[in-house]
């Protein structure tokens, strides 16, 4: 209506220059309502409206043109359970979400706001690819957002969360994340040939953190994940009220937070687990080794989750249990993520850790601040089977029966936890029922740890 006033004024006293000017500002102004109402209609816009808090989600450059249309992409900053968080959304409505000169741009623009605030980035991929007609600018295009994605890395948290097709260089940049998220119609893969790229196959080649049976759970799933990690490398995490652990259930269950772990990769290397948590409200990374062998996969799980948590601060318990190691070179670059990690590490064998396991996950090759074991537990520098060969050979010397029975001995005796922290091994040794207690106290002292390594660009191992 006031628009409509200042026509009226400006046709009476001026020349019919202005008044022609006046309605175009008017037919502008209709337009850009007509856009906002169009583009609020959309998946992208409904999808991220889904992520954000309530009332929260601030758009960024709405209303970037691309050809003849919207960007096919929308984003924005708001809040997510109460944390400042970017995202955007490949908007499938528009040119099936086509990656073009300014979506490119307007992504561009949301990862640099995110470095120059320290604001996690969350990305909701669903396109068929890049606009052919724009050709080679295309190239420049995912190259800058690339780079801006791997500058990122380490100093903000990243996640993507595929819901449609996301193919080609679209999924080397949603790759390039720290987690991924995928639902189950989503389809994530570099080939462009339209084989493969499942939910089920990309779980278990370890691609994807987690799997979501639709594209609700999946954004739900980003939620939960996000506040459970810093916002940046300079913050702490987000911070809960304590939630009393349950007393029954697996050994996570009797220390972490009532209902606060994440699985992470559980379709990758069944002999590991992996995952965030919560202890007394502050978010914890849990490594879980599982009895068997550690193979390569298990050995790669274990090392991007201990690496991750050092990036940005996070302590991590190890529950070590294990018959070793498969393979030395993944044996080598697990070794080589706890040396290297400086943050807050303290490690529970719960079942056995023998010779290379307990120097590379427990002694004083992982560098470990505080060693725990459960009672049952058995410890020694080398497994029991060439332990009793060195210092008990005599016991051997009898039939089947009996070299079994000397070896539980042994076992027993020699590897148990008590021994182990007779020499030095060990710290202490807890029941179940004293492990959250005992590893909150420990958290609470490690607190402000501050280690000081030698200057280098990174490791080679």
């Amino acid at each position: 209506m006031l628009l409509r006033v200042f026509v009226l004024i400006f046709y009476t006293g001026h020349r019919d220059g202005m008044f022609t000017f006046c309605f175009e500002r008017l037919d502008l102004q209709m337009s850009i309502e007509k856009i906002r109402s169009e583009l609020a209609g959309t998946v992208a816009y409904k999808r991220l409206e889904a992520l954000f808090d309530e009332g929260t989600f601030a758009p960024i450059a709405p209303f970037a043109r691309s050809a003849d249309g919207p960007a096919e992409a929308a984003a924005g900053y708001g809040e997510v359970n109460g944390c400042a968080v970017y995202a955007f959304a490949q908007n499938s409505d528009i040119c099936a979400g086509a990656m073009s000169k300014a979506q490119a741009a307007k992504l561009k623009k949301l990862y640099e706001l995110a470095l120059k605030t320290g604001t996690p980035v969350i990305g909701l991929y669903d396109s068929i690819g890049a606009r052919v007609n724009e050709g080679v600018e295309m190239l420049t295009a995912y190259g800058e957002l690339l780079n801006l994605s791997g500058k990122l890395a380490g100093i903000v948290p990243q996640i993507s969360v595929v819901l449609g097709p996301c193919e080609g260089t679209a999924a080397l940049l949603a790759a390039t994340a720290d987690f991924v998220i995928m639902s189950e119609s989503g389809k994530f893969t570099v080939n462009t040939n339209g084989e493969g790229g499942s939910a089920e196959e990309n779980a278990a080649h370890g691609t994807v953190a987690v799997r979501a049976k639709d594209e609700f759970a999946a954004i739900e799933a980003a939620k939960d994940l996000v506040v459970m990690l810093p916002q940046n490398n300079l913050s702490d995490a987000y911070q809960t009220e304590e939630i009393p652990a349950m007393s029954d259930g697996d050994i996570i269950s009797q220390f972490a937070d009532g209902g606060s772990f994440i699985e992470l990769y559980d379709g990758y290397a069944k002999n590991a687990k992996v995952g965030f948590a919560r202890l007394g409200g502050d978010t914890v990374g849990v490594v879980q080794t599982c009895g068997e062998q550690l193979d390569r996969k298990a050995c790669e799980k274990c090392s991007k989750i201990v690496r991750f948590c050092d990036a940005y601060s996070v302590p991590v318990i190890t529950l070590a249990d294990s018959k070793g190691f498969k393979c030395v070179k993944s044996a080598a670059k697990l070794t080589a993520a706890y040396a290297e990690a400086t943050t807050a590490k303290i490690t529970v064998v719960t079942g056995q850790a023998y010779g290379a396991f307990y120097m590379a996950l427990a002694g004083t090759g992982a560098s470990t601040d505080i060693t725990f074991a459960l009672n049952g537990a058995s410890v020694s520098p080398v497994n029991p089977e060439a332990g009793i060969i060195i210092l008990a050979p005599e016991k051997l010397k009898t039939d089947k029966a009996g070299r079994e029975k000397a070896l539980e001995e042994f076992k027993n005796t020699e590897c148990s936890a008590e021994r182990a922290a007779e020499l030095g091994y060990i710290d202490s040794v807890l029941d179940k029922n004293e492990l959250r207690e005992a590893l909150s106290n420990a958290l609470d002292m490690l607190s402000g740890k501050r280690e000081t390594t030698l200057p280098k660009k990174h490791s080679t191992i």
